[in-house]
């Protein structure tokens, strides 16, 4: 049927479904690919999210702490030398409270990479056990701890004693570390020093630790712990708790 423009308005049938099929077929591969891109995405974003976790999880992988342990050498102003002889750089100088949290986790995270690079002759690390709490239970529990730990006179005995005083801390609203406790303790250390009982009992060296600690946080000026310095510069808190940036930093430095 014409119109009065000598045109047709119409088409077969079968033309017109054909053009709607070649239509739908067009949509349908529309969708395909943008559900081929939506999923490309996902899996892009899920790969670098899990390639994150497992950086993140790489570098704060404990290492495993060696059996033997450098040599050990308590030094008369109440810190403790670990280092193989004639290793004086770099100097790792770690300040820690007994009765600190996040000492404690630092002991656990990072404690077997400090005994590692010094039993392999690449530092020489030096703890500084101190008191920095002044409110009460936390600041008796430490300076009990110290005393105790100030009380032995062998290095490997003192390393074993200060490992356990970490794992036994006690929560920091409450008594602890107790006479009994660290008594016990040394004996499980091994320490073998004749007036380690009395000397813990009798908080022999309590002065001399409460001392220590003021000099220390003022000559260094500490106002956290744990702090942990590499020849003299403290090391950011994001390095010091990743075990495999701590190395690399402290290895860097040695050369």
């Amino acid at each position: 049927m014409n119109t009065k423009g000598g045109r047709t308005n119409t088409m077969p049938k079968s033309a017109r479904e054909k053009i709607k099929e070649q239509q739908a077929a067009a949509r349908a591969r529309d969708r395909r690919k943008r559900m081929v891109t939506y999923v490309t995405a996902g899996v892009v974003a899920v790969a670098a999210v899990g390639a994150g976790w497992w950086y993140s999880a790489m570098n704060s992988k404990s290492e495993q702490a060696a059996a033997q342990l450098a040599p050990v050498t308590i030094q008369p102003d109440g810190s403790i030398a670990m280092a193989q002889a004639g290793v004086n750089s770099p100097v790792v100088d770690i300040y820690e409270d007994f009765q600190c949290p996040a000492c404690q986790e630092l002991e656990r995270v990072s404690g077997p990479t400090f005994k590692n690079l010094a039993l392999e002759g690449k530092a020489k690390v030096v703890y500084h056990p101190i008191t920095i709490f002044s409110q009460e239970p936390t600041r008796s529990n430490s300076l009990r701890a110290a005393n105790a730990a100030r009380c032995i006179t062998e290095g490997k005995q003192w390393m074993a004693f200060h490992d356990l005083l970490f794992r036994n801390q006690p929560v920091e609203t409450e008594t602890g570390f107790t006479p009994d406790q660290l008594k016990e303790w040394g004996k499980e250390a091994g320490v073998t020093a004749p007036d380690f009982d009395a000397c813990v009992t009798g908080e022999k060296n309590r002065a001399a630790q409460d001392a220590y600690s003021q000099r220390v946080i003022a000559d260094q000026k500490i106002d956290h712990t744990p702090t942990v310095k590499l020849n003299g510069t403290e090391i950011d808190n994001g390095v010091v708790f990743s075990p495999r940036q701590l190395r690399d930093e402290i290895t860097k430095a040695a050369k």
